[in-house]
């Protein structure tokens, strides 16, 4: 008897509760209730603001364009309870149970949705002007701060570091990037794609020091390990997130070594009746051959269809996408699709000092991953090519006048 049928005879409706308010759990929530879940839905949130959108904070809301990013949702209409201003301190998979600050939540299915909480910089803890941009509040902190066009230093030449550089100067601030790697986005991608960036800060009035590791940040000033002093008005942390789990500690659900929760190709966990999403959950790829962590938009909006799917159990869903991102920054759009850490061959598509190009990565001639920067129909055609698993002529795609679908073998 599927899920759905139970529900509509004698079996009593079961509750399933999602822990975490962000994109991945307010999907959740919508894509059961799209899939005809008729139990009752639950989203526990430590925040206490209605729920809202990331990506904006960077953008439209530090920059007072927009007070806020919450979503265009009716909790009402769909039936979903929202508990908002809750922490949740742990969880008991046994019990099918909950504990948190206003006592212990039963469930049938749990889902977890917790995102991920940025890196701290190490002895800044209580020195003020230290900043973090990962909430609503977080960018409600920093809003007067560039109003006020203070210098500014920002820790890390990551996506965040970036994209928060990219607003401070649009308000008018002087700023300092120092990235402790050679490159900015020294993680995400490798040295020849992204060494072409690194112009992109100078042309924006950037101070970008590479090979710069912190020593240590006082009132008014980051120290660097060279002795460099740095004035700094407030100083902007942007040097990685990892998983938001610490709460799951002891419930026997299952880590990864960043403290991710581990996930099948349904997203369930290794307890039963939970699931895992988004930010905080990894999950084995059959498309690459190893397990992602994804920290990005898209999978917390396409992983919870998979999740509800797999709650009403009448058809089973495999999660394997093709991963996906987004940046702007700089007066640049920068899209990233796929995973390109077992290609074989990288390609370009234009020059890379000009303001549009793209970078591809090859896998036995199969298009594996691309970055495209002002080039919006390379990745749209890129990503379907991925999917496809369609070979490509290597000779063709270097030509960037000729669109990526008709360069396949």
């Amino acid at each position: 008897m599927s899920e759905q049928t139970a529900q509509e005879g004698t079996a009593p409706e079961r509750r399933v509760v999602v822990v975490g308010a962000g994109m991945a759990g307010v999907q959740t929530a919508v894509a059961l209730r799209e899939q005809g879940f008729r139990g009752d839905v639950t989203i526990i949130g430590a925040e206490p603001h209605q729920p809202y959108d990331r990506p904006p904070l960077s953008k439209a809301v530090l920059l007072g364009k927009a007070e806020g990013s919450a979503f265009e949702v009716d909790f009402e209409s769909l039936g979903v309870e929202l508990r908002l201003g809750c922490e949740v301190y742990g969880a008991r998979p046994a019990e099918h149970e909950l504990d948190t600050e206003t006592g212990p939540v039963p469930y049938d299915v749990l889902v977890v949705a917790t995102g991920a909480e940025p890196v701290r910089l190490p002895g800044t803890e209580g020195v003020p002007g230290v900043h973090l941009l990962r909430t609503l509040d977080d960018a409600e902190r920093l809003r007067p701060v560039l109003a006020r066009q203070h210098d500014i230093v920002v820790v890390g030449a990551g996506w965040i570091g970036a994209e928060f550089a990219t607003a401070a100067r649009e308000a008018g601030c002087a700023v300092t990037v120092v990235e402790a790697a050679g490159h900015p986005l020294a993680g995400a991608l490798p040295a020849e794609v992204a060494a072409p960036m690194a112009a992109w800060y100078a042309e924006a009035g950037v101070e970008l020091r590479t090979h710069a590791r912190v020593e240590r940040v006082e009132p008014g000033e980051v120290v660097l390990a060279d002795g460099t002093r740095l004035p700094a008005g407030a100083v902007v942390v942007g040097i990685g997130a990892r998983p938001a789990t610490g709460w799951l500690a002891g419930s026997g659900i299952e880590l990864g070594a960043h403290g991710e929760v581990l996930t099948d190709d349904r997203l369930c966990t290794s307890a039963p009746d939970v699931y895992a999403v988004g930010d905080c959950a990894s999950f084995p790829s059959a498309r690459y051959g190893e397990r992602l962590l994804v920290h990005h938009w898209d999978n917390a909006l396409q992983g919870p269809r998979t999740v509800a799917a797999n709650i009403l159990g009448e058809t089973p869903a495999v999660y394997d996408p093709v991963p996906y991102f987004w940046s702007e920054q700089f007066g640049r759009f920068v899209q990233y699709a796929g995973h390109h850490t077992a290609a074989d061959r990288l390609l370009w598509r234009g020059d890379p000092a000009g303001p549009s190009w793209t970078v591809c990565w090859l896998r036995e001639n199969r298009l594996v991953a691309l970055l495209a920067v002002g080039r919006p129909r390379d990745l749209a055609q890129g990503r379907r090519l991925i999917e496809a698993g369609r070979q490509m002529d290597p000779q063709a795609l270097t030509d960037p006048a000729r669109p990526l679908k008709n360069a396949t073998a």
